[in-house]
């Protein structure tokens, strides 16, 4: 992760590859420079799937928000580690079903945020608003999304691929146990990363976190599964992203991924 105390104009390095633009381009997305589009053919060269986990990671976010806000009730979401934007953002899937949704974007890349700012626009009845800030600076973070999300009602908290750019020395259960401490009884955490399933993926990943300003550290299943405990599982659990509630029939027609995904709720 770059250093978030930096100025943002000192962390926009075009010539040192990003975490948020490498994922865009993986997406096949056109915000990224040649750095990050160079860093995305090493991983693909080593591990073509990768793309599909970029692809799957995106839809997992989609189903997720859709189901908290036309079954779980939630009008808020916290979506931190946001990337640059793609199809079907936060607040564009939670604002189609509840055109009232408050959503906050959090990054700490510049980049990402000089975009959001000028794509992720809200509705008239509900409302955007976008945070510098690293994932580790949880009071930061909770401090000025209060300026927007009223934190006495649940909230959907979402870090998709965030926790895997801490590596275990940062202790990433811990700032998510901090997160979800401060929502109320009702939040739901939406969570996705990498998994150490498959030594291709892991190679590909080793190769990419050599040159990469930003590391990503895969974990087992069951480690990311930690980041939920606590929390009272949404069936099926932390399953292979694709499974997560898939539309009919997605599921039976893709290979599993190295990835997986889960949505928890906080009594």
């Amino acid at each position: 992760m770059s250093d978030h105390r930096q100025p943002p104009g000192d962390r926009l390095r075009p010539d040192v590859p990003h975490s948020a633009r490498v994922w865009n381009y993986l997406l096949g997305g056109k915000d990224n420079y040649p750095a990050d589009a160079e860093a995305g053919e090493t991983i693909l060269t080593a591990f073509p799937d990768i793309a599909g986990i970029a692809r799957d990671q995106r839809a997992f976010l989609a189903r997720a928000v859709a189901h908290l806000t036309a079954y779980a009730g939630i009008r808020q979401f916290l979506d931190i580690g946001t990337g640059l934007p793609t199809a079907d953002n936060t607040h564009e899937v939670a604002q189609r079903l509840a055109p009232e949704a408050r959503i906050v974007y959090v990054d700490n890349d510049p980049l990402v945020l000089t975009h959001a700012r000028a794509l992720l626009t809200s509705t008239p009845e509900g409302a955007c608003a976008y945070i510098d800030a690293d994932v580790r600076d949880t009071g930061l973070i909770l401090d000025e999304a209060s300026r927007t999300l009223d934190l006495g009602q649940p909230v959907g908290l979402t870090l998709l691929g965030i926790m895997g750019q801490l590596p275990d020395s940062d202790d990433p259960w811990a700032v998510v146990a901090r997160l979800i401490a401060a929502l109320p009884a009702g939040s739901h955490l939406v969570l996705a990363d990498g998994t150490d399933t498959s030594e291709t993926l892991n190679h590909a990943i080793a190769a990419y976190n050599a040159h990469s300003a930003n590391s990503y550290h895969l974990r087992s299943p069951a480690r990311i599964a930690r980041f939920f405990d606590g929390l009272e599982l949404v069936e099926p659990g932390v399953v292979r992203t694709a499974h997560w509630r898939p539309d009919l029939g997605s599921a039976q027609e893709k290979p599993p991924s190295h990835a997986v995904s889960g949505v928890g709720r906080k009594a």
